[in-house]
């Protein structure tokens, strides 16, 4: 299924993006016009033409964002590695009943490239534990999920 291209969200994609999930952001550096990559993992999808980001307001993620708005989300899900390409803007400068101060970045999707290279599958997805209070993880997970999909 390598290099296959849609312009938005399959199905398995769509679904795996309902809860928190590990993927990384590709930005252009706002000072630097180099490449910047970072990994998140509150993302949401609303529907299979957007998906919306929670960013710490401090994140460089944001400055570069305001610069340059295109940017790639890689999913690494359904067995294979995803490039979302897309344009991406601040939507809301404050996510309420957040205790973190976190912008809704909202990425409209141009994209979407199946880029696992020719006959490999993934075998196990990205996997993470949170290093502090498993209970504080739990309920800012939730808190910031729920804003992301009350912003709809």
């Amino acid at each position: 299924m390598a290099n296959r291209v849609e312009t938005a969200l399959i199905d398995p994609l769509f679904q795996e993006l309902q809860k928190e999930r590990f993927v990384t952001i590709s930005t252009i550096d706002h000072e630097t016009g180099s490449p910047n990559v970072s990994a998140l993992s509150w993302v949401f999808a609303p529907d299979q033409n957007r998906i919306l980001i929670a960013i710490d307001q401090k994140s460089r993620i944001v400055e570069n964002i305001k610069k340059h708005p295109a940017v790639v989300l890689t999913l690494i899900a359904n067995e294979s590695t995803y490039s979302i390409n897309g344009n991406a803007h601040l939507n809301i400068e404050k996510l309420k009943n957040v205790p973190l101060k976190l912008v809704l970045v909202e990425l409209t999707i141009i994209e979407v490239r199946d880029v696992m290279f020719y006959g490999s599958k993934i075998s196990t997805v990205p996997q993470y534990e949170k290093t502090y209070d498993e209970k504080a993880a739990a309920k800012l997970d939730k808190q910031v999920l729920d804003a992301l999909k009350n912003y709809i």
